[in-house]
């Protein structure tokens, strides 16, 4: 898990930097690198930590 992806928890938005029409979403958890995060045009997806490093989003 990335350092920054260390710090998500649940309720921070946050962007794909690969998937950026998926637009903003939401973490729902955290838990031993598996980030779980409800996206607003992709919907739920569970992330491995160690292979994407999400973008957090300051207030939209």
């Amino acid at each position: 898990m990335t350092d920054m992806n260390a710090l998500l928890e649940p309720g921070m938005l946050v962007r794909h930097p690969d998937c950026p029409d998926w637009g903003i979403g939401q973490v729902q958890s955290n838990i031993g690198g598996r980030i779980t995060v409800n996206f607003r045009e992709e919907g739920k997806v569970v992330l491995e930590g160690s292979r994407v490093a999400l973008m957090p989003v300051i207030e939209e």
